[in-house]
């Protein structure tokens, strides 16, 4: 059991939710360059070998926001060891994938693995000292955006250093790592919510992400109005209704709507879902189009090494600006910190749409973007941390982590589509199309930082509205009673 003195210790807690971060977000990037070799290796087709990326994605949307609710329930440290075992589980399972069918199986056990980052959000609010949460919750956020920018990086180096295996054996030696640093070190959080998991809304929660993740990853190849893709997409619709009616109705919702209606909850779950959008389909087009050869008339013909090169400044700029988002935000809040994330981020887009002929286009826009996406989600992560009572914030950044993995799937799909509306005799893209398709992302930037002015300018009254939810809850539970004059006090 931690001691007194490691629960002190925050300075060792946060390098291990740093190792357990990194090893998630590897698992997130490093297989996308290399969908090519995995299909080739497992004999597969390229429609099927998308699944290795779509079932990790729809097994996180799943399992995030449950396992949040579950670790603010029965502890955060304990969940947290219990993601780390899946993520080597199926790290181990892909390593040794003998064809297709088991890579699917063992990334979904993987996705199980997303709820690794709000469970360490509600481990470093409840364990920091208050004035060190929002930038160690910031710095974990930039972090976490760091290492799915540097497993494109990685890569092509691992591949062709080792073998492909090695892009799985090497997180799970991370994951093994960090799962026994958890639990000797990490001390287990005193913050409980009292009840149990409300299984209706979460299998209903569990089946709208499933309708629309599937329709949306599945639609440029069925086509956008198939009776498929359509049929999916009214299902998702009539689900996710049935979902919110029943969390409104349940005694112990597993997503409390009280909360999710919060002004600063929903505002900045809205500009996370827009900035999910671009930056994984950035992480996905950016890729491609600089391998795209020369012989296409665009493009520059690097290989998978060298175009993990062309992502460096993304990593570089989202690590610089992430670990210094939290100490800014002290002095000009949060907010101001979204909003200019979303700004830095449009220019990157003009560029790669209309400038790209030259290699110093491509880095530039790389190296502004990254900045953006850093500074963006660490301020975005600090903003629900902050609106949420403490017994919340497992669940709250939970679906705020979710809903930017929704938004990355819509985003790649749509843009994905854009890039393949017309390709060439050769099978390869028109330049059309990555136009496009940056150019929507854009738009989508500008979105984001119209979205973020929706923000409250405060956490002052998103703080007075959810503790009147807390206090609620606590009244609810028998834990506080009520005084004349409205005080709390403890039930004895």
């Amino acid at each position: 059991m931690p001691t007194e003195t490691t629960r002190q210790n925050h300075q060792l807690t946060f390098a291990v939710l740093v190792v357990a971060v990194a090893a998630y977000a590897l698992l997130q990037s490093l297989v996308a360059p290399v969908l090519p070799l995995l299909q080739h290796d497992l004999h597969t087709s390229q429609n099927t070998v998308t699944w290795v990326m779509t079932a990790y994605l729809l097994s996180a949307s799943v399992f995030t926001p449950i396992l949040g609710r579950v670790g603010d329930m029965v502890g955060k440290e304990r969940m947290l060891v219990l993601t780390l075992v899946f993520l080597t589980l199926g790290s181990l399972v892909a390593a040794l994938a003998p064809n297709i069918g088991v890579m699917i199986i063992a990334r979904v056990i993987q996705g199980i693995g997303g709820a690794v980052l709000p469970l360490s959000f509600g481990i470093i609010r409840d364990e920091f000292p208050r004035e060190k949460v929002a930038g160690a919750i910031g710095s974990l956020a930039a972090l976490m955006a760091v290492g799915a920018g540097l497993g494109l990086v990685l890569a092509g180096p691992i591949v062709n250093l080792l073998n492909p295996h090695w892009l799985f054996w090497i997180p799970m030696l991370i994951c093994i790592a960090a799962a026994v640093a958890a639990h000797f070190f990490v001390p287990e959080s005193e913050v409980r919510t009292r009840g149990t998991i409300a299984w209706k809304p979460a299998v209903l929660l569990s089946s709208w992400l499933v309708a629309l993740l599937v329709g949306v990853s599945e639609g440029s190849l069925w086509g956008w109005t198939s009776i498929r893709v359509l049929g999916l997409f009214v299902l998702a619709i009539v689900l996710a209704f049935g979902w919110i009616r029943s969390e409104l109705r349940a005694p112990e919702p597993l997503i409390d709507m009280r909360m999710m209606r919060l002004p600063a909850v929903w505002t900045t779950n809205l500009v996370a879902l827009l900035f999910g959008a671009s930056m994984y389909a950035t992480m996905a087009f950016v890729p491609e189009f600089v391998q795209t050869p020369k012989s296409a008339g665009y493009g520059f013909g690097a290989s998978i090494t060298a175009s993990g090169i062309f992502m460096l400044p993304l990593t570089i700029g989202m690590f610089g600006a992430g670990m210094y988002a939290g100490k800014l935000a002290n002095v000009v809040g949060s907010k101001a910190i979204l909003i200019a994330g979303a700004l830095v981020s449009v220019p990157p887009y003009v560029l790669l749409a209309f400038a790209h002929d030259q290699r110093w286009e491509i880095y530039l826009a790389s190296l502004l973007l990254g900045a953006g996406i850093g500074a963006a989600f660490a301020a975005m992560s600090t903003l629900i941390v902050e609106a949420v009572p403490a017994n919340q914030t497992g669940v709250a950044s939970g679906m705020n982590a979710n809903i930017r993995t929704i938004g990355g799937s819509i985003g790649s799909a749509v843009v994905g589509s854009l890039v393949t509306a017309q390709l060439a005799a050769n099978g390869l893209p028109h330049e059309s199309g990555y136009r496009n398709g940056f150019a929507v992302l854009g738009v989508v930037a500008v979105a984001a930082t119209l979205a973020g002015f929706l923000i409250p300018a405060t956490g002052q009254a998103d703080a007075a509205v959810a503790d009147r939810v807390e206090r609620h809850e606590l009244v609810e539970n028998g834990e506080l009673a009520l005084v004349p004059g409205g005080t709390l006090v403890e039930e004895v």
